[in-house]
């Protein structure tokens, strides 16, 4: 990590079809190898499925999940006299956002469906529930902190 100034952070172009900058980190987390269309393809062709069966529009559920995910508090390793401590810390807006979608992602990798599309619509559809693997990790880093409570005087 640099020393000498923070990193700049780069602009997002929203998404083509519903113009929201959250679409767009979304499929460009589950890009691989460069190949947007086919991320464009899979997040698309989810939420169609979404709107199909929910019968609401696919980007409230979209959002929905992702707040259900969304983790408030995580447990930060702190070096104090030679011992590391698990602190618990409030988590920032921005990372809240990267680790749900990061969690929705990896959750739908996970499952046993046959395309990626299946996936990633069941998992959107169980965290706009809240239930599904991306929650209950969610949940376990909550716990985490929780655990660790007594550790919180270490934060500065």
């Amino acid at each position: 990590m640099s020393r000498r100034h923070a990193a700049i952070k780069r602009e997002v172009v929203a998404d083509a079809k519903y113009n929201d900058i959250v679409v767009a980190k979304f499929m460009n987390c589950l890009m691989l190898a460069g190949k947007k269309s086919v991320a464009e393809s899979i997040v698309y062709g989810a939420f169609e499925d979404i709107e199909k069966k929910l019968s609401k529009p696919a980007l409230e559920v979209f959002k929905e999940a992702l707040n259900n995910v969304k983790p408030q508090l995580e447990v930060r390793s702190r070096r104090v006299g030679g011992a590391n401590y698990p602190v618990p810390t409030e988590v920032r807006p921005e990372r809240q956002q990267a680790l749900a979608i990061r969690w929705i992602i990896s959750a739908a990798r996970d499952r046993s469906e046959k395309t990626m599309t299946e996936r990633l619509s069941a998992e959107l559809q169980e965290a706009f529930n809240n239930r599904g693997a991306a929650v209950r990790k969610r949940e376990d880093t909550h716990r985490m902190a929780e655990a660790n409570k007594a550790f919180a005087h270490f934060k500065w």
